[in-house]
């Protein structure tokens, strides 16, 4: 246990604070703390007389989720995360857990306490809590493999509430918490509840996914935005942008966000991001917060109050924090160098090399990402090993490609871009680390954490799931077509975009137009370039939309509409060519 704890910090939101303040925002409607603390002792009366010591906790609503939270500790019991609430995780969950609180949905059974179940007097005597007692258990992302479970102790939980508003409290002052990321990982749990309910600052119980989301939470009071670089990076292309003129401050975390992501964000947004650098098992390490001039930019993280940093034996960066658990150092996957001008600063230099074997040989999944990153046809990569049939390993890669790569794919096809990737790698892999298998996506998947799991580019690869809707001839003349494409709920491209609200990607809409436009047209077969390209709406799961091509032969141009009775959805202009 860290040597000396805030433990005081955790029992504000139930001890300190007036009833008839404001504690947060669902829907619009205020959100007192006595009708709060009224939901949080009915959850501590139930859990006091259930059997179990262990229960997994999920909840979409962050208002709700909290006071299951906190009656869970209040009743001597441990609540475990989850990072979402799909069948597969709870049935991993089953053997770990005694019970299950909250959300789960209708496939599986959870606790509720009673809207009208009797609880104890709020002025009553509320239990202490215990710095050194494991309340949380949350996961791992699982980027790199299967999310592993980490426990937490109470102190170290408050230690880090103290470091964020000692670091962050007088910047940001007393705002509204507007979040993207949910409140099932750490990052969101540590901003969005504990630190924003023990500062007193009102939560928004829902989570602004879609930008039309992020456009009602920003009222006109001040507020903040918890948000992570899967998000950020979307902002310019979002045709609906936030009122940010009572925006006090805008944190990410997540991953590194890139230098014009971070510039994006300041010029859309009036604030320049402040980033946090953790993970699951260490919390928040260090901060940053680049200037929005790439020229004067400096890539350097401050380690937090409190947070001594080294280099190890092959540079990767050690940690002690009274964030963790107890006074020892903790090894991350993250090689770095300190700065020397700098005290407590260093520069991160990417992940430890992941060395897996292939057929004896000794192998570098960072080698090739950093090749391949390296190419002008590349944005974001990542590659992994996967088995295959009869047990055979070979590598995969999951390539988000760049405007002219995207041209490429488009004009000569999947086998065309396959090659030039493969020619980056010549020279520097061998053979057997080449990639079997290519797929090229308009964004890496994602969960609520805003991170790539192994788990979700696995699917990827190994879905049944199907890749184009189902589709209806309406109208047919020379030159022009109508189709309504019924959108399966279940479509691969929905996956990891995003979840909890899963919207069909614009790179799909247009390989979706000119496909069904060859399909029935006699199409020049040559890509020359794509024009007046919009999307005003977004289509979900189990939608119906129609949609409209016409070509013109004269021109060599195919033009296509998507709409629906909500409204037009996207449209554009495909210039095609001969061989």
């Amino acid at each position: 246990m860290p040597a000396t704890t805030r433990l005081d910090l955790l029992q504000l939101p139930f001890q300190a604070f007036d009833g008839e303040r404001v504690i947060g925002w669902r829907d619009g409607v205020a959100v007192t703390y006595a009708t709060w603390r009224a939901e949080l002792l009915r959850w501590k009366q139930l859990l006091q007389t259930t059997p179990g010591q262990r229960f997994a906790l999920f909840h979409q609503d962050t208002l709700h989720f909290a006071a299951a939270l906190f009656g869970t500790w209040l009743a001597g019991k441990t609540a475990y995360l989850p990072s979402d609430a799909l069948p597969d995780t709870c049935g991993q969950l089953r053997g770990e857990v005694d019970g299950f609180l909250g959300d789960f949905g209708v496939h599986w059974p959870a606790l509720q306490p009673a809207p009208d179940a009797s609880f104890d007097d709020p002025s009553s005597p509320w239990p202490a809590l215990r710095a050194d007692f494991a309340g949380l258990v949350v996961y791992t992302s699982g980027s790199t493999g299967q999310a592993q479970a980490i426990p937490k102790q109470l102190g170290q939980m408050a230690n880090e509430v103290a470091t964020l508003e000692a670091l962050f409290g007088a910047t940001v002052g007393q705002v509204e918490v507007v979040a993207t990321v949910s409140h099932q990982h750490i990052y969101g749990l540590l901003f969005k509840v504990l630190w924003a309910l023990c500062a007193g600052r009102p939560v928004h119980a829902g989570s602004a996914f879609f930008p039309e989301d992020l456009q009602r939470m920003a009222g006109n009071r001040p507020w903040l935005l918890l948000s992570s670089p899967a998000h950020l990076k979307r902002l310019p292309e979002q045709a609906t942008q936030p009122d940010a003129r009572q925006l006090r401050a805008i944190f990410s975390s997540g991953g590194p966000l890139p230098a014009e992501a971070a510039c994006d964000a300041a010029r859309l947004l009036g604030q320049r991001p402040l980033e946090i650098y953790g993970s699951s098992e260490t919390g928040g390490i260090a901060w940053r917060q680049p200037d929005s001039v790439l020229l004067q930019r400096r890539e350097h993280w401050q380690a937090m109050p409190g947070v001594s940093v080294r280099l190890g034996a092959e540079g990767e960066l050690e940690v002690r924090s009274p964030h963790l658990p107890d006074s020892g150092w903790f090894s991350m996957a993250d090689r770095a160098v300190l700065m020397e001008d700098i005290p407590a600063a260093f520069e991160l230099r990417g992940r430890s090399d992941r060395i897996v074997k292939l057929e004896e040989k000794r192998i570098s999944l960072t080698r090739i990402e950093q090749l391949l990153a390296a190419s002008p046809l590349v944005e974001e990569v990542r590659v992994i090993v996967h088995q295959g049939r009869r047990a055979r390993q070979f590598i995969a890669a999951f390539v988000v490609p760049t405007a002219q790569g995207q041209a490429l794919l488009v004009a000569q096809g999947k086998l065309a871009l396959n090659a030039a990737l493969k020619t980056a790698l010549a020279g520097a892999i061998e053979a057997i680390a080449l990639p079997r298998l290519w797929r090229y996506l308009e964004a890496l998947p994602v969960n609520s954490q805003g991170k790539v799991t192994l788990s979700a580019l696995t699917a990827l690869l190994e879905s049944s799931a199907p890749t184009l809707p189902n589709v209806t001839e309406l109208q047919r003349s020379t030159g022009q077509l109508q189709l309504a494409l019924d959108i399966p709920a279940d479509l691969l491209y929905f996956r990891g975009h995003f979840p909890g609200a899963p919207i069909l990607p614009g790179v799909v809409q247009t390989d979706w137009s000119l496909t069904l436009g060859r399909r029935y047209f006699n199409l020049p077969p040559r890509f020359l370039g794509l024009q007046t390209l919009k999307f005003q709406r977004v289509i979900t799961p189990g939608m119906r939309v129609l949609l409209d091509l016409q070509f013109d032969t004269a021109k060599s141009q195919l033009s296509f509409r998507l709409h629906s009775d909500a409204g037009q959805h996207a449209s554009g202009r495909f210039l095609l060519g001969a061989a």
